[in-house]
Formats: C-alpha cells, structure tokens, sequence
C-alpha cells in the first residue's frame, strides 16, 4: 500500500509539473501570433489615439510581457479566463454556452468508438488468419485512414440531401420544437449523423490496438501454463489476457476523453454543430485571440487530468508499475 501511495504521489506532481508547463506555454503562444487585438475591435482610423490606448490599458495588453503573465496567472485562479472581443462577452461564458452539446456529441461518438473497437479488437484477435480477421482489419483501416470531413459530407449528401431521412445542419430546428421530450428527440436527430461520422474514424484506432495487444499478450508463458492447466479458451481470453491487453487501450481512451471537451472542429464546422470545435474554428476565423486561449486551456487541463487518471488505473490493472515506478 505504501507503494501504490508514494506512485500517487509522484504522478501528482508530474500532472501540476505539466499543468503549469503548459499554462505558461499557453499565455506565450498568443503573445506571438501576428495581429494587433485591439484592431480587432476598434479602428485606430475612426477613433483616437489616445482611445485606442484607454483599450490598451483597459485589457493590460499596455504592461510589459512579465506583468501581463502575473495578470494572466492571478485571473486564472479567480476563474476568469479574459473576454472576448468578438462575442463582447467573458470568454469562460462564450465556451460553457458551447460546452454541452460538444461534450454530449463526443461523449456518445467515443463511447461507442470504445465498445465497438475493443469487441471488434478482441473477436479479430481470436479469429486470426481468418475470414472475420481480415473483414475487421479491412474495415477498420479502411475508416480510421478515410478524411473525416469527406466521411461527413458523403453523409450528408446521401442521408441529408438525397435521401432527407436527417437534417443537414443545425443542432436543434428553428424554431425550437415545443416540450422537453420532442426537443430531445430533434437533438438526438440533428446529433445522428456526426455521431456516426466520429464513431466511424474512430473505432478502428482501438480495434487495431486492442488485437495488436491481445496477441502479444497470448504468446506470454502465463497463458500458455493457464492453457495447460485445462481452462476453457474463453477464460483464458477473458479472466488473464483481456486484463493485460486493455493497459494500452486504457492509455487511448484517457486521451480520448480529455479531447471530448475540445469537439472535433472538422465534423462540428461540415455539420454546423454548435459546439467547442466549431467555436475554435469561428475564433480562429476572427482572430479572438482569448476565446482561442481560454478553449485551448481547458483543452489541456483536461487532457493532463484524464492521463492522470489513466496512470492511476494503470498502477490499479497492473501492480508492476506502481512497484516498478521508483525507477521510472
């Protein structure tokens, strides 16, 4: 137990270590983009020197670089993430307006991705050399190597245009349907085909993982003495090897889950889906530099914290590394 505390306790300070790295790189990275904020929102040719200097002072952005990073520090511990200057709004309130409907798409897409890839994982791993194998193999390099926005239009296209079975934008009809449960109904509609879309690029990733990993795992001597021992071929494959062969997958399913909050730009923008991606597009397009800086660092925050979490899982599913973690 004292191990497994002290291997908590060194990944603790590896994720703070991080975070601050990359809050710090955060701020720097926007220091140096080209393009003046402040004409973004006024025009030094209609107003004044003297005004367009008020604006300047009125964001900080008159300080010297050292003092604009204690600024930037001293808001973030308050919650304050800036404001914007296209939406003339908080930034942390233009992002969670967004929040919901990006986190529901990718949480549905990357659960299903996660379920389908790890069956078709193991079933493909189980069946090798075969028929089935080679099905899923085909399949799943097939979509995972296939451009996400092309994968979005074909649907579009056919399911949308020809066919008129979905809609072809939106993430609710306009008007709003009336009721709680109709507009439920006319999101999850509006959310079908990016939810397929996202769920086709992205299960191949853990189904060719998950068999890779699994086949590894069979060639160990504890599965061939588990085999000598009598047990059934499916207990092999379910009690000892599938246990071992999900340490990887856990590690692409935390990095997957710290990137739900960031949306999937592409598939948001073909769509028009009115989330966090498509946000991070409309701010690059206007140059809001600070709705880009507040969305990328809760981008980063919750990647450090999922890895985080899988390191822990990781000393849970496998005690060699929490052991081992003293000279890693």
């Amino acid at each position: 137990m004292s191990e497994f505390k002290g291997y908590i306790v060194r990944r603790t300070v590896y994720a703070i270590i991080t975070l601050f790295l990359t809050i710090t790189i955060n701020f720097f990275i926007f220091r140096v983009m080209p393009g003046d904020p402040v004409s973004i929102m006024v025009s030094e040719r209609i107003l004044k020197p003297s005004v367009v200097e008020e604006v300047r002072a009125m964001f900080g952005l008159n300080l010297p670089l050292w003092q604009q990073y204690i600024l930037y520090i001293r808001n973030l511990l308050i919650g304050y993430f800036g404001y914007s200057f296209h939406w003339k709004e908080p930034v942390i309130n233009v992002i969670m307006e967004r929040m919901p409907n990006t986190i529901l798409l990718m949480g549905v897409s990357t659960i299903l991705s996660v379920i389908i890839g790890i069956v078709l994982g193991v079933l493909a791993a189980w069946k090798r050399g075969t028929k089935v194998d080679v099905t899923i193999l085909t399949s799943s390099l097939m979509f995972y190597s296939l451009p996400v926005f092309w994968i979005g239009m074909m649907l579009l296209m056919l399911f949308g245009y020809y066919l008129g079975i979905f809609p072809i934008a939106g993430t609710m009809s306009r008007p709003p349907p009336e009721g709680f449960f109709e507009r439920i109904l006319d999101l999850l509609h509006h959310m079908t085909l990016p939810t397929i879309t996202l769920t086709l690029i992205s299960y191949g990733e853990y189904t060719l993982l998950m068999r890779g990993t699994l086949l590894d795992v069979l060639t160990q001597d504890y599965i061939v003495t588990a085999r000598a021992k009598g047990l059934s071929e499916r207990r092999v494959l379910v009690k000892h090897a599938m246990r071992n062969a999900l340490l990887p997958t856990v590690t692409a399913v935390a990095i997957s889950l710290g990137f739900i909050v960031s949306g999937a730009t592409l598939t948001e923008t073909v769509f028009s889906w009115n989330g966090v991606g498509r946000l991070i597009y409309d701010a690059m397009m206007m140059r809001d530099y600070p709705v880009l800086q507040g969305a990328f660092l809760i981008i980063s925050i919750s990647v450090i914290l999922a890895n985080y979490v899988a390191d822990i899982v990781y000393g849970i599913l496998d005690p060699r590394i929490r052991y081992g973690g003293q000279g890693a």
